[in-house]
């Protein structure tokens, strides 16, 4: 007879299709199931615990079983789960669009919900295009983007990402996009040379085309799924003066950066730059419920605001949006963040880890390593000297993470680069041992026994 946890692993392998998993490699392994969490710890079926050293994706804030937002679920499930927003509204979902108002860069006054990040980014897409037909202006239709972008993996949010990989299977279903360099200060030659990279291919393309393109589309100062890529201070803001100057909408895709976790609230405040749309998804209810918010400033709403007859009506909706449950445990989130000024702490801890991780520079194997507080990516290359990368074959960034699971720490890598993203509730203490993690796994790697073997 099995035991619970082989039924499990049986139920996994046999009907549980993983995204972002190659299923034939995950079938032949022993499956990683999570049966509780608490804190920044996570225990699996057998009772191992694991630091999440990745917030779960990107998206924990207090920890998990945190008791502020677990109460704030209770208390929403006595009152009511969930109602339509189509054509009426519920108490939370008021809440948290006035307060998202309030917390974001200047001008973002509209919200509209959704369910993630993806969906969010869809909507702002068109919301953008229709923005400019509701004007009366059919020629701006087309998108900027950056190279090696993630937006998501609905068909708008994939035509204006560029990571080829995620790509090229779907690409008879998706709109073209320009694409411009994301600035690369290790591989583009340091932060001018980056910085010009970009400055001068968006220069370009809105000076050729900027009558064309309707927006353009930026993850700002931190680009997650391309590598964990920093820009250079000034870049966004520039980037940002160049749409204005051509009057090309510009989307802040902070789905990855908001809340905190490059030590602003949101990543544009770092230059203090206010879109005219900016997404926000993952750590918005604190890594607990899906909902994400597509804000909008009064001029991109005014658009929309028409007569019945004019149908300027955005006709784009969903099911569970604002959905009571997660607005309420979203506006706890926000007010623990508050209480705890967990933004403001954000400095001292980032300074704390890159101190722990700085001795990681002189491995011969390290070949850069990025952060903004607490969004960290190690590049993991073949040769030093030359900045070779290791080929997709090899699988460094895999077996390194692999090897942190067995230490202790949950993460995943973006190929070659391993990624720590803590929660930001995470303890000086909770983050030497996290760090020491990530140390050792890439030195086990790739100079230690786990490399001899190989």
């Amino acid at each position: 007879m099995k035991t619970d946890d082989e039924r499990l692993v049986a139920l996994d392998k046999a009907h549980l299709w993983h995204p972002f998993t190659q299923m034939k490699e995950y079938r032949s392994g022993s499956p990683l199931i999570i049966e509780r969490g608490e804190g920044v710890m996570l225990q699996d079926v057998q009772g191992r615990r694991y630091y999440d050293g990745f917030s779960s994706v990107w998206l924990n804030v207090h920890g998990h079983q945190a008791p502020e937002l677990d109460q704030a679920l209770r208390d929403q499930l006595e009152r009511v789960a969930h109602t339509t927003l189509l054509g009426m509204a519920n108490v939370p979902a008021i809440e948290l669009a006035g307060k998202l108002a309030a917390i974001s860069p200047k001008g973002l006054n509209k919200v509209f919900y959704s369910d993630s990040g993806a969906t969010g980014v869809e909507i702002a897409i068109k919301m953008a295009f229709q923005y400019w037909r509701n004007r009366g202006d059919r020629r701006r239709t087309a998108f900027v983007t950056m190279d090696q972008a993630y937006h998501g993996d609905t068909i708008g949010a994939a035509s204006v990402g560029a990571i080829p990989l995620y790509q090229e299977v779907y690409r008879p279903l998706l709109f073209p996009a320009h694409v411009v360099p994301y600035p690369n200060s290790y591989r583009h030659g340091g932060d001018e040379a980056a910085m010009e990279a970009t400055l001068g291919a968006l220069r370009r393309l809105l000076e050729e085309r900027g009558e064309e393109i309707a927006a353009c589309i930026v993850e700002p100062i931190v680009q997650g799924a391309g590598g964990m890529l920093v820009m250079p201070a000034g870049c966004l803001r520039r980037m940002a003066e160049l749409c204005r100057e051509h009057g090309v909408l510009l989307i802040a895709d902070e789905v990855a950066t908001g809340f905190g976790r490059t030590g602003a609230m949101f990543a544009c405040d770092l230059e203090q730059v206010s879109p005219d749309l900016m997404v926000l998804g993952k750590g918005l209810t604190g890594g607990y419920l899906p909902v994400a918010a597509t804000l909008a400033t009064d001029e991109v709403y005014d658009a929309f605001d028409a007569e019945y007859e004019e149908q300027k009506t955005f006709f784009h909706g969903h099911s569970f949006t604002g959905n009571p449950l997660g607005c309420a445990v979203a506006l706890a989130s926000l007010r623990l963040m508050e209480e705890r000024r967990m933004v403001e702490g954000i400095e001292a801890k980032a300074a704390f880890v890159a101190r722990k991780l700085a001795p990681l520079k002189e491995l011969r194997h390290v070949g850069d390593i990025r952060q903004q507080g607490l969004m960290v990516g190690i590049e993991l290359v073949r040769d030093k000297a030359s900045r070779e990368p290791y080929a997709w074959a090899d699988r460094i960034g895999v077996r390194a993470t692999m090897r942190a699971r067995e230490l202790g720490m949950l993460t995943r890598p973006l190929g070659n680069v391993v990624v720590f993203m803590p929660p930001l509730c995470s303890s000086e203490e909770e983050l030497d041992a996290m760090t020491d993690i990530v140390a050792a796994s890439i030195l086990d790697v790739t100079e230690g026994k786990e490399a001899e073997r190989r």
